[in-house]
Formats: structure tokens, sequence, C-alpha cells
């Protein structure tokens, strides 16, 4: 990861030179913002490859900063958050964000994150998948669309991958590190909840009920399985 430059916004200076450590000495070189309007001025200025920006701060909280990036660039955000509840996270994710920290955190698992989203970034893409069609439900990986009910619904891009990943193998069980692997690069790194978030807003966005001929169900103990209904 030598020659990647990160940019760190955070409001708390203990955080920026805690982060910045870990980072520096895997080889990143490191930026720094206090704050919101801050950041978006760093990261017009010196194109950074990937963001670690928390949400709670001054001037211009992260959620908003991220709203303003994803209008104008694609660049790789992680976000850090100190709330409990979901709320955060998924305004997060559902703005463009493509992972998410709960403080207190561990910085080996923060660099690990980064580490994980550039390399899939440079890895080499795949072809497009073919289109997945089930009743009442069509995923379209090439062109970024879900239809469900023959509506369309709008998927970022993690819930997509994750929503294929589980439709592709109706009926398979994946544990929640599984799906961290195949879905962000990641191996285990102490927190599940990723999965947990998103698969709330996929089902959220399907509006899956009884009716449905297909469900995400909850395998206690493991994780996930799509299910189509006989």
């Amino acid at each position: 990861m030598t020659g990647k430059t990160v940019l760190l916004v955070d409001d708390e200076q203990a955080i920026r030179e805690l982060l910045a450590l870990y980072l520096t000495k895997e080889g990143f070189t490191v930026l720094e913002a206090a704050d919101g309007a801050e950041a978006l001025i760093k990261n017009q200025e010196y194109k950074p490859d990937i963001i670690i920006l928390d949400i709670m701060m001054p001037v211009l909280d992260g959620l908003e900063v991220c709203r303003q990036i994803r209008k104008i660039s694609s660049i790789p955000i992680i976000m850090l958050t100190s709330r409990a509840e979901d709320d955060d996270r998924i305004m997060g994710l559902e703005l463009g964000a493509d992972d998410y920290v709960t403080k207190p955190f561990n910085s080996r698992e923060v660099v690990a994150r980064v580490k994980a989203v550039l390399r899939r970034l440079a890895a080499p893409q795949k072809q497009p998948a073919e289109a997945l069609s089930l009743p009442q439900l069509i995923i379209d990986m090439a062109t970024h669309a879900v239809t469900a009910f023959g509506q369309e619904i709008a998927f970022a891009n993690k819930e997509m991958e994750l929503l294929w990943e589980l439709a592709s193998k109706p009926g398979r069980a994946f544990s929640r590190e599984q799906l961290l692997e195949s879905v962000w690069g990641y191996s285990y790194c102490g927190d599940t909840r990723t999965v947990d978030t998103h698969i709330k807003r996929i089902r959220k966005k399907l509006n899956i009920n009884e009716a449905s001929p297909w469900d995400i169900k909850t395998v206690w103990g493991i994780g996930y399985k799509f299910e189509v209904k006989k």
C-alpha cells in the first residue's frame, strides 16, 4: 500500500494522531482535517486515495461531507461513529460510504479495512455478472439495477453486492465472516455489524413480507441465507 494517500478527518486530535501513526507505519501518506469544511478543501486539493471520515464534527458533519463528495467523486469512504444506534450507520451507507467503524475501535482494524478497500479497487475487475431473475425480483449487476415487484429500487454498491451474493446461491447459509470476506474483502476483525446493518437496509428496501416469494432468513448461530419459497 506504499504510496497511497489517506485523508483522515476527525475533530479529536488524539484520534488523528493515533490513526496517523498506525497508517504511516504501514506506508501510507496521511493528510489530516479537523472538521468537515477542511476535509472538503483537502479532498479537492490533494485528491487522496481514500477517506476516513468521522460523523460527529463541527462546521460540517461527516454525513454532509459524504453527501457532497459523492456528488463529484467515487473515492472510497470509511466512516467513524461513536453512536450506538443504527441511524448514523445506515444514513452513511445510504449516502454512499463504503464501510463504517464504531468508536471505540482497534486502530489495526481500521488499517485492515483501509487496506481491504484499496486492495479490492486494485484487483482486476471481473466481467459483469448476468442478471439474476427470480419470482418478482431481478438483480442486474451490469446495469446496477434491482427491480422488485415491478418497481426499480435504488441500492448502494455494497447493498447490491451483498444481495447478489445471497440471492445467487439460494438456500446456502453464509456466516457474517464469509460475507465480510466475499463482499467487503477483509477477514473478521471483531465487528460483523456491518453485515447486519446492510441486511436490515436491504430487507427494508425490498419490503419483504409474508406474501413475498422469497426471504432473507436469519440463520441463528450462523448468519443469513436467501430462501425462495415453494
